[in-house]
C-alpha cells in the first residue's frame, strides 16, 4: 500500500512537471519585446563614477516563456554589469516570464575618463543578449568613457548634427577632444578647427551598402553654404579618424564614413591635417573648391581624394595606403597638385585615375561631359602596378593635363593607342620611372615615403617660389629641390 501510495506520488509530481514544461510556449516564433532597444548612460563622466539603468523585457504571448539566457556579450570583459529579476551575474539562465507579464533587467556602469583610451573609449558599448527557443536578440548598452566634447549630443547614433551660424563663423576651440556621433553638417557656417584638435568619428548605426559590405555612417558633411577651414600646424596638425584607439584598431580602414564637400561648396581649406581609417578620405563635389596642403590622407577603403567636376589645390600633400586610388579627378574640373606623393602600393587601383567624362552605365555608352584640366609640379605618382596613372578621355570634350618634373611610373600606358602622346604630357618626367628597379622611398612595404640617398627624386623638381618648407617644415633646396612631399635631408 505504500508502494503504491509512492507511485501515486512520484507519478503526480511529475505530471506536474511535465504539465509545467509543457506550459512555457516553446516555439522560435515566440514574440520578446524591449521598452527601449538602446539603453543609454547619458552622464559624461568628468571623474571616476557608475550609472544605473533598467530595461524591461516583455513577454507578449499568452503563455509563459523560459528565457535560455540573458547575458552580456563581452562577459567579464564588459565594462557594464546586470541584474536580471533579482539575480547579479553576468549570464543569467531560464529566466521564467509569465504570460503578457514582463522582466527588469537593471545594469550599472563604471568608466573612469582618466584611464588610458586603451582601457575606457570615448563611446563604450556593449550588448544585452536574451536568447528565447534559440533565437538571439539584442539590446545596446552604450556609455561615455572620457570628458570630451560630444556633437551633437549623446543621442545621435545614426542621426544628424547640423552647425550654423548665419553665416558666420564657430570655431572648435575647447582642448578637449571632440567626438562626433553620426553625421555632422555644416551650414551657413564657417567651422574653423585649430592646431592640435583631435577629432573623433563615432558615426552611428553600421549600415549594409550596395554590394553587401558593412559601413559606418559617420560623417562631416559640408553643405553648400557651409565652409570647412582646418588649420594645422607642423609641430600640431588636426587629426580626424574612428574613435577605437586600441592598438588592434590603429590601421583598421572604413571606420567612419569621410569628409564630403557637398557641390558649390568653396573656400574649403585644410592645413596640417591627418584624415584616416575612413571609407573615402575627401571628396569634393561639382564646382566645390577645396585647397589642401601639408596633409596626409591614408588607410581608406576607397579613394583618397576625389574631387568631381570640382576644384582642388594640393600643395605638399602624402597620400597613400588607400583601398582605391589615391587621388581620383572624375567629370573633369580644374586641379594643381605640386610637391605631392601619391602612393599606391598592394593594390589593383591606380594611384592616380582622370576623366572628364560621368558614366551613366556600366559601359559608359551615356555619360555626361566636362572639361578637365589638371596640372602636377614636383609630385610622385607611384606604386606597384605597372601603370600607376590611369586616363579615360572622351574626345568631344577638353582633356588637358601637364606633369612637370615628376616621377610618375607608367609603362602599358606609353604604348596604347590613345595614349602615345603621353610623355609629351610629362615633361621633364623619367621614362626609366616604369621600372621595378629604381631607387625612390627608403621603405614602401613600412609606409615610409622620405626619400631613399639613392632616390631619383632626389633633386628632380624645380623651385616653386610660394613652397619653401616641405611637409614637415624642412627648407626645400632653392635651386634643385626633390620632388614629392618630403624634401630629403642628408
Amino acid at each position: 500500500m505504500r508502494s503504491l501510495l509512492f507511485c501515486s506520488i512520484c507519478f503526480l509530481f511529475i505530471a506536474y512537471s511535465c504539465n509545467k514544461e509543457a506550459d512555457f510556449l516553446l516555439d522560435d516564433s515566440a514574440k520578446l519585446s524591449f521598452s527601449l532597444d538602446t539603453l543609454r548612460f547619458d552622464t559624461v563622466f568628468a571623474e571616476l563614477g557608475s550609472a544605473t539603468r533598467f530595461v524591461k523585457i516583455y513577454n507578449d504571448n499568452d503563455q509563459p516563456v523560459l528565457l535560455n539566457s540573458v547575458r552580456l556579450q563581452k562577459g567579464e570583459d564588459s565594462f557594464f554589469r546586470i541584474n536580471v529579476d533579482g539575480i547579479p551575474a553576468n549570464e543569467v539562465r531560464d529566466v521564467e516570464v509569465a504570460a503578457n507579464d514582463s522582466v527588469y533587467v537593471f545594469a550599472e556602469v563604471t568608466v573612469d575618463p582618466n584611464d588610458p583610451l586603451s582601457i575606457s573609449p570615448y563611446v563604450v558599448e556593449e550588448f544585452l543578449e536574451v536568447e528565447l527557443n534559440g533565437v538571439n536578440r539584442q539590446v545596446l548598452l552604450e556609455a561615455w568613457g572620457q570628458n570630451a566634447n560630444y556633437v551633437p549630443d549623446r543621442f545621435s547614433q545614426g542621426g544628424g548634427a547640423i552647425i550654423s551660424c548665419d553665416l558666420d563663423e564657430i570655431t572648435f576651440d575647447d582642448p578637449k577632444p571632440y567626438v562626433i556621433y553620426g553625421v555632422m553638417f555644416v551650414d551657413s557656417c564657417t567651422l574653423n578647427i585649430p592646431a592640435g584638435t583631435n577629432i573623433f568619428i563615432h558615426g552611428g548605426i553600421v549600415r549594409t551598402g550596395v554590394l553587401g559590405e558593412n559601413y559606418n555612417d559617420g560623417f562631416i558633411f559640408v553643405l553648400p553654404n557651409g565652409k570647412l577651414n582646418i588649420q594645422g600646424t607642423v609641430d600640431n596638425p588636426v587629426t580626424i579618424q574612428g574613435d577605437r584607439l586600441e592598438r588592434e584598431f590603429q590601421e583598421v580602414a572604413g571606420q567612419w564614413g569621410g569628409i564630403y564637400l557637398s557641390r558649390t561648396s568653396r573656400g574649403n581649406r585644410i592645413n596640417h591635417a591627418i584624415i584616416k581609417n575612413a571609407r573615402f578620405g575627401i571628396v569634393v563635389d561639382s564646382s566645390a573648391t577645396l585647397i589642401i596642403e601639408n596633409s596626409t590622407i591614408k588607410n581608406s577603403i576607397s579613394g583618397g581624394l576625389i574631387g568631381v567636376h570640382s576644384s582642388i589645390t594640393a600643395n605638399n600633400c602624402l597620400i597613400y595606403g588607400n583601398g582605391g586610388n589615391a587621388v581620383q579627378l572624375e567629370y573633369g574640373g580644374n586641379y594643381d597638385f605640386r610637391y605631392c606623393t601619391l602612393a599606391s602600393y598592394g593594390v589593383d587601383n591606380s594611384a592616380l585615375r582622370m576623366s572628364n567624362a560621368l558614366c551613366l552605365d556600366q559601359l559608359c555608352s551615356q555619360a555626361r561631359l566636362n572639361g578637365l584640366r589638371a596640372r602636377f609640379t614636383n609630385s610622385i605618382v607611384y606604386g606597384s602596378r605597372t601603370d600607376e596613372v590611369e586616363l579615360f578621355n572622351i574626345p568631344d570634350v577638353s582633356f588637358n593635363y601637364t606633369f612637370e618634373n615628376c616621377i610618375v611610373r607608367v609603362e602599358d600606358l606609353v604604348d596604347e593607342m590613345d595614349t602615345p602622346d603621353f610623355f609629351d604630357n610629362c615633361d621633364p618626367c623619367l621614362p626609366e620611372a616604369g621600372t621595378r628597379d629604381v631607387v625612390l622611398f627608403v621603405d614602401p612595404n613600412e609606409d615610409d615615403y622620405h626619400l631613399d640617398s639613392l632616390s631619383i627624386a632626389d633633386g628632380f623638381g624645380t623651385f616653386v617660389g610660394n613652397i619653401r618648407e616641405d611637409i614637415e617644415g624642412t627648407e626645400r633646396d632653392r635651386n634643385m629641390p626633390d620632388a614629392g612631399c618630403f624634401e630629403r635631408v642628408e
